[in-house]
């Protein structure tokens, strides 16, 4: 039996009824992974012996991972919340749930509009060389209006050679993503341009693009209607074609590029997700804390991807050690984007990066024998930006060098080779 998902909503029922002691009681019981028995137990179908071994040991959670609070409307007169509109997802670190609920402040699960004070990481002014410039934008649609940083190269080059759109993860923004990813410096090398589409406070209260809701995981809705809209307006600016636009992201930012890559595959020629979740992989608030946790059911792993569909060129990076997404997200991702088995070629290779932290690559080739796919899991690495400037949020300097290989990739689909890369 799935006795986390369980446990969570015995708490949130608790919650609601203000039984507050015994909601705490529940959640400790869950993150110590302890069973629930006798009187505290719920009846729940089980899941398949298939999902259960996809994990043999407990997976413990950080107790300052992002969760999912109750849906909260947003404005008064909001009263059905099965049309999706006008509520909010709402997320608070794993401790502080707890001691809101240790302390009796039930209020903070029923908050007002605005959801009280949004804490965010500063934003820090990313450095732009002389001749480049890092603009503020806005866009707007029928799904709402969001502001974006452009980063334009130094014209020494000529005209920018393509466009990559970097979705950040919670609590972070345009600047803060910029500084530790370091893609603007890549970027300049290269000559190419790059979109910081920026999540708000009023939208998500952590920051958190909302790759979990059935409503922003569709093509001309939502979310992806807003992002497909920025990319759309920058190549016809800059006259550029799908060859050359690529997307990324880190944690929520990177389930929302695979959200882009599936909804969008006309835009985007290739993807890089970084600590992500697959497209398609939670529907609700509590699927979300589930499938973060490693604990989804076989019946919510996404669908190979259409292959009459523009093929779009995925890399993944994910964390042996990440303690807020579970490393099976990565393999759901994988499985999702790989070419089919009687065209494709595997490699596999093992390196340590800089930082000496060990990695397995492993390259999948399509039939034209150029790589569709590539993985990177990083043993010992959490919830981090791998090789990422100190100066941002959520990086890990030890590496290895996800924007260098994440850039690589996108530009050099024929070249697999990589010189601190020893085949196994």
């Amino acid at each position: 039996m799935n006795n986390f998902l369980i446990a969570m909503r015995r708490a949130t029922s608790l919650t609601r009824s203000f039984n507050l002691a015994e909601a705490t009681r529940v959640i400790q019981d869950a993150l110590a992974s302890r069973p629930i028995s006798g009187a505290h137990a719920l009846t729940e179908p089980d899941i398949s012996d298939a999902a259960r071994a996809h994990h043999s040991k407990p997976f413990q959670i950080d107790p300052n991972a992002e969760i999912i609070e109750p849906e909260t409307p947003q404005a008064a007169g909001a009263t059905n919340p099965l049309e999706g509109v006008g509520f909010n997802r709402l997320r608070k670190p794993l401790g502080e749930t707890l001691s809101i609920l240790r302390e009796g402040r039930a209020g903070a699960f029923a908050s007002v509009p605005g959801l009280g004070p949004h804490k965010s990481i500063p934003e820090l002014s990313a450095a732009v060389p002389s001749g480049a410039r890092f603009l503020a934008r806005s866009y707007a649609c029928a799904a709402g209006i969001r502001s974006y940083k452009l980063y334009i190269p130094a014209p020494k080059q000529g005209e920018p050679r393509g466009l990559v759109v970097m979705l950040h993860g919670c609590k972070q923004g345009p600047d803060d993503f910029a500084t530790g990813t370091g893609m603007n410096a890549v970027a300049e090398a290269h000559g190419l341009l790059v979109a910081y589409p920026q999540q708000t406070g009023k939208d998500n209260a952590s920051s958190c693009w909302n790759w979990f809701r059935p409503s922003d995981q569709k093509r001309d809705a939502g979310e992806p209607s807003i992002i497909a809209g920025i990319t759309a307006e920058i190549m016809a600016e800059f006259h550029l074609d799908r060859s050359r636009v690529f997307v990324a992201g880190l944690s929520a930012g990177g389930a929302m590029a695979a959200v882009m890559s599936e909804t969008y595959p006309d835009l985007y020629s290739a993807v890089g997700i970084h600590s992500g979740l697959a497209c398609g992989s939670a529907n609700d608030v509590m699927s979300a804390f589930s499938v973060m946790r490693g604990d989804a059911p076989l019946k919510s792993d996404p669908k190979p991807r259409n292959r009459s569909t523009p093929e779009v060129r995925t890399i993944v990076f994910q964390g042996g050690a990440d303690r807020t997404v579970h490393p099976l997200n990565a393999e759901r991702i994988v499985a999702a984007a790989i070419p089919p088995e009687p065209t494709r070629t595997i490699q596999t290779h093992t390196g340590r990066s800089p930082g000496k932290r060990a990695y397995t690559r492993k390259i999948v080739t399509n039939a034209q024998g150029l790589p569709a796919l590539e993985y990177w899991l990083v043993e010992g690495a959490g919830h981090a930006w791998f090789g990422g400037d100190a100066r941002g949020s959520y990086t890990d300097q030890r590496g290895p060098d996800a924007t260098n290989e994440m850039v690589r990739f996108f530009l050099e689909p024929g070249n697999a080779s990589h010189e601190n890369v020893a085949a196994e």
